[in-house]
């Protein structure tokens, strides 16, 4: 349930309500959240091996070629993905810096890990009729960067030391 309930409000970010609740949820959830968006963007792939006759799945058995995939495909995958979101959250540290607001690295990381939702969805969905171009890497880092200042904008700004 809770689960579901993390993907409904990371559909609706940037909206202040879901941005503070998704805020509450624990790291742990978090990261499951993100090893389970991760095998539902494998999806088209693994389908894809597995149906072409010159694929690696037609020639192994099943139960390999599942291993072959979640060593070669799914943990690569997740890596650059989890590897993508800590660079991002640590230059919107230095953003957060520049426009003094009260944000802290463990939190824009959780939070960029949500706004990946709904690139990752449509990546999925269009990966099953088309072939998607490298361009959408470009747009899915320009959304993230987009929502990384607008997440940064919404926390309050630091209060002037004397």
């Amino acid at each position: 349930m809770i689960f579901l309930r993390t993907f409904l409000d990371s559909l609706k970010l940037p909206n202040k309500k879901a941005l503070f609740r998704l805020n509450r949820i624990g790291m742990d959830i978090t990261v499951v959240y993100m090893f389970i968006l991760m095998l539902i963007v494998a999806i088209p792939s693994l389908t894809g091996q597995l149906t072409t006759e010159d694929g690696a799945g037609s020639a192994m058995n099943l139960p390999f070629f599942l291993i072959y995939f979640f060593i070669f495909y799914y943990l690569p995958l997740t890596i650059i993905v989890f590897i993508y979101i800590s660079f991002v959250a640590f230059i919107g540290t230095g953003i957060a810096k520049l426009l003094r607001r009260k944000i802290k690295f463990s939190i824009l990381w959780k939070l960029l890990a949500y706004t990946i939702t709904v690139p990752s969805i449509l990546y999925t969905l269009f990966a099953f009729f088309v072939s998607i171009p490298n361009v959408f890497a470009g747009v899915f880092i320009l959304y993230t960067l987009l929502f990384l200042v607008k997440i940064i904008t919404v926390f309050p700004q630091r209060k002037k030391q004397k």
